[in-house]
């Protein structure tokens, strides 16, 4: 296994510590999750361009890294829920961009065709990822007791929200030119 695929390995590994860190009453809980989250979100950097930059790309690395990118944040999503800072609808919103996005990847895999995420899916992580680590860094700074703190979590959740759904709508129509829908 390459070093790209053991970083993306490595990020499915860290999603149930940082869930656990997240959830889990214990001194400096949310700055161990806050550690692990930004530390995962790293490796995501670090798979893609290593790979890309040492000719290491691998389909396993494109089917893989955005299957860790999912558990990652939707961690952070079921994390944010159970804590009562964020809405029910953004998660189920993502969530079934993220089925869907997911299913539409097996048909072309299926086919033989392996469709990379484009820029806006990019994006999109990145911002899921930007919006998590501030919402877990101000929990570490300050908790949850802040009133406006649930309403300024849900609006950066919300944007994250919008890009998701815009950019797998980009990622279905783009791909549906490559892949035959009606097998």
């Amino acid at each position: 296994m390459n070093l790209p695929n053991k970083l993306t390995v490595a990020r499915i590994i860290m999603v149930p510590f940082y869930l656990a860190a997240m959830v889990i009453n214990f001194k400096g809980h949310f700055i161990v999750a806050a550690v692990l989250f930004l530390v995962a979100s790293i490796t995501d950097f670090l798979d893609g361009n290593i790979a890309r930059k040492t000719n290491q790309v691998t389909v396993f690395g494109k089917l893989c890294d955005p299957l860790a990118d999912k558990m990652l944040t939707t961690a952070a999503l079921l994390a944010f829920m159970e804590l009562g800072i964020c809405n029910i609808w953004i998660p189920m919103i993502i969530l079934t961009r993220e089925f869907l996005v997911t299913s539409f990847r097996l048909v072309a895999s299926a086919q033989g065709v392996v469709i990379p995420a484009g820029i806006l899916g990019k994006i999109k992580t990145i911002s899921q990822m930007v919006f998590s680590t501030a919402i877990i860094i101000a929990l570490a700074v300050h908790g949850t007791e802040p009133q406006l703190f649930p309403l300024c979590c849900n609006i950066l959740l919300g944007i994250t929200a919008v890009l998701t759904v815009i950019s797998g709508i980009k990622y279905i129509v783009d791909g549906a030119n490559l892949i035959d829908i009606t097998k």
